[in-house]
This record gives structure tokens, C-alpha cells and sequence, in this order.
């Protein structure tokens, strides 16, 4: 096992980032309103929104600082790990549009794909026209989450419970195990709500793997969730990971993933499937509990996963567990929110060992999730650590601001 070490000098710059992220934070928050909302007529109106979260890392080992292929250098990185852009409208009750222009890890050590706006650029992170028939259909067309993971299919990155999306997901210094531009894929999606808004389903057709050499018959990807409230609904596209107290929620969750791709010599499928649960229960005395588990199982990964022995094509499996508690009132003038979290990245191949990923994280919420300081530490522990894989230390201190 990692034990959290000290560094002293980074300790010490980390204290004078925490200051100085705190005089930010205290301005931005009190410069914040809600989105814009407009409205033309009865019938045309929409919503205009931006918010952005700026971030300092230090992640251990991250670095190849010779040349030799071995990850042997600290790093000190500032970067704005996300500014997204929202337009949101709808000219008929039956016809509605969304947008996120985005960036992503703006300023991150050795990463660079402007044309998705991760490292430079700017890109169309979300972008999709919905026809929308009624509460129980929706017809979604565009660039979008896919229907899939709770952590990443649909839950806000503004809202999360912790600093970051869990490391399978894209989150911290990890990377995303299935096919996707960025969490998203292009497509189109069914969706909608029965049962009094309890029961959610969602179904993608999307690109998947578009290269040549996976997908060299140009294969369609298929992906699908559905998901049962018993108590708050949840009705919308994008929920939280945690409610700040605000509902009272148990939802369990269902979802899967595939497409025909060509691994080596020969054609398999990909195809992963994961189940999970989220709870939040607010209490009378203000304060509230977020938990939340999920376990996925993936044959024939497309993705090969950063910091550990699962590569592409390999088979496995991944078990996240994350808790956090909002501290009933406020101190200063925000409220608390302590919280852990915890992944296994299960490796079914000869030879190769499994990889934990695991931390400790603060929230303080000056107004809703948008505005917010967050420091989280992690571990990346190997089971068997080799010249290519090794155990990484993580601090991350968020600083977060919008409407």
C-alpha cells in the first residue's frame, strides 16, 4: 500500500496556493448569479451560462523527465481543467437546442488535441437538437453523453461529488476506457421518463470507434441505460453527484455498452455493462449523506487505462465506491463537504495485476456547486509495480466559479 507522504516544499507552495485560491474564490463567489435566462415570447426563450474550473497539481512520477521511457519526474501543473460555455433554447415547446463550447486541462504538461479542445483550442464539447414529442419520448440529435456510466453518462461535471470524475472516467490524471471525444459521441438518442418521472431510459446510436483499423467496416456503436427512483425523481439530462441536501434520492441504475470492432488478428465484440446505486439523504438538522457505488465489466476494452496493467483489448473489470457528508450550516461563508472515494481496476489477464486508485477530498461550497475551493489526494497503488506502471501521489486543489 501507498502511504500519503510528506513533501515539505510542496506542502509548502501548496499552503500559498490555498491562500491565494481562497481570495479568488471569495470574490468570484460573491460576483455569481444564476444563468441567464431570457425570454422572447410565450413560446421562444432560453438560457445563457458559463463557468470554469481552474486547478493546481502536483502528481508524483508523471513525468518521462529524460527520455527513457520511465515516468521519474514529479510535476507542478497549472492548468483550467475546464471553461465551458452553455446556450440552451427552444423556439417550440416540441423543439429545443444545446450547447456547451468548450476547453478542457487548458495548460496540462504533454497534452495538446486542439481539435478537441483538450490542452489548446476550443471545441463543441456538447451540441444536439431535441424533438421532443412528450415527458416519455425525446429525440436527441448531435454530440452528447453517452447513455452508459452514471459517473460520466450523466452526471453534470459541475455537480460531482468529488473534486474530479473517477479515474476510468477521465477524472484526476486518468483517461476514459471506452470509445468516446471526450465523454461524448456523436449520434442520435432516445430518452424519456415514465412511471411519474421514477424510471429514466436512455438509447444511443453512435460512432464509437471510427478508425480504420478497429472499426474498418464502419460498425455502429450501441449503448443504453435505464435507471428507477424510489424516492425524488431525477427527470432531466444531466444530474448530480451529489444534492447538497436539496433531494432526497435512491436511484438504482442499469447500463451497456457495445460495438464490432477487430482486435489483432481477429473481429469481437466490444462490451461492457455496469450496474450501480446512488443515495442521498438530506437531514433535518441540514446536513445530508451522498453515497454512491457502481461496478463495471468490460470484454475486449477499447481504451487502454493510464497508470495501470489494462491495456486495449484486454478484459476486466472496475468497482467505484465514493461517500461524502455536507456539514449542516455554514462556516465562514460556505458549507463543508468531506468526502473519499475509491476504484479497483481489475485486470482478467495472465500476468498482469490489478491497480487501485483511492483519496480523501474536501469541498467548501461558497454558492451551489458552481462556486467552489476543492482539494483532493490521491493514490494510484499497484499491485505489482513495474518500470512502465508504477504507484503515483496526486494533490489537487480546485478552484471553481460561474452561473
Amino acid at each position: 500500500m501507498v502511504v500519503f507522504r510528506k513533501n515539505a516544499a510542496m506542502m509548502n507552495n501548496t499552503l500559498k496556493v490555498v491562500m491565494i485560491a481562497l481570495m479568488v474564490v471569495i470574490w468570484a463567489a460573491g460576483m455569481a448569479q444564476a444563468g441567464y435566462k431570457f425570454k422572447i415570447n410565450e413560446a421562444v426563450k432560453g438560457e445563457i451560462g458559463f463557468w470554469t474550473q481552474a486547478w493546481y497539481q502536483y502528481a508524483e512520477n508523471a513525468s518521462d523527465g529524460n527520455g527513457d521511457g520511465v515516468l521519474d519526474t514529479d510535476v507542478n501543473d497549472f492548468m483550467i481543467r475546464r471553461a465551458y460555455f452553455s446556450i440552451s433554447g427552444e423556439a417550440t415547446p416540441y423543439l429545443g437546442f444545446f450547447t456547451h463550447i468548450a476547453a478542457d486541462r487548458i495548460g496540462q504538461d504533454n497534452l495538446d488535441d486542439s481539435s478537441l479542445g483538450l490542452g489548446s483550442g476550443v471545441a463543441f464539447r456538447d451540441i444536439w437538437i431535441t424533438l421532443k414529442p412528450s415527458d416519455m419520448l425525446n429525440v436527441q440529435v448531435g454530440r452528447m453523453y453517452i447513455p452508459f456510466t452514471r459517473n460520466y453518462g450523466t452526471t453534470s461535471t459541475k455537480a460531482l461529488l468529488t473534486t474530479d470524475l473517477d479515474w476510468t472516467q477521465g477524472g484526476i490524471r486518468g483517461n476514459i476506457f471506452y470509445p468516446s471525444k471526450v465523454g461524448r459521441d456523436d449520434g442520435v438518442t432516445f430518452w424519456g421518463n415514465l412511471m411519474a418521472g421514477k424510471f429514466q431510459y436512455r438509447f444511443m446510436v453512435g460512432e464509437g470507434v471510427e478508425n480504420t483499423t478497429q472499426n474498418p467496416d464502419d460498425n455502429l456503436r450501441f449503448a443504453g441505460r435505464v435507471s428507477f427512483n424510489l424516492f425524488d425523481p431525477e427527470t432531466g439530462w444531466f444530474n448530480q453527484g451529489t444534492y447538497l441536501g436539496k433531494k432526497q434520492i435512491l436511484a438504482l441504475g442499469l447500463g451497456a455498452d457495445t460495438q464490432e470492432l477487430e482486435f489483432g488478428a481477429g473481429t469481437d465484440d466490444y462490451f461492457a455493462w455496469t450496474a450501480d446505486i446512488h443515495y442521498d439523504q438530506p437531514y433535518s438538522n441540514g446536513g445530508a449523506l451522498t453515497a454512491e457505488a457502481a461496478y463495471i465489466n468490460i470484454e475486449n476494452g477499447v481504451n487502454s487505462i493510464k497508470y495501470s496493467q489494462f491495456a486495449s483489448g484486454d478484459d476486466g473489470s472496475i468497482v467505484s465506491l465514493k461517500a461524502g457528508y455536507l456539514f449542516p450550516g455554514r462556516i465562514g461563508v460556505g458549507q463543508v463537504q468531506p468526502f473519499a472515494h475509491y476504484e479497483l481496476i481489475d485486470v482478467d489477464e495472465t500476468n498482469k495485476d490489478d491497480t487501485q486508485v483511492y483519496g480523501l477530498g474536501l469541498n467548501y461550497f461558497f454558492k451551489g456547486h458552481a462556486n467552489k475551493l476543492s482539494i483532493d489526494l490521491s493514490s494510484v497503488d499497484q499491485g505489482t509495480a513495474t518500470t512502465s506502471v508504477q504507484d503515483h501521489l496526486i494533490f489537487t486543489i480546485q478552484l471553481a466559479a460561474g452561473f
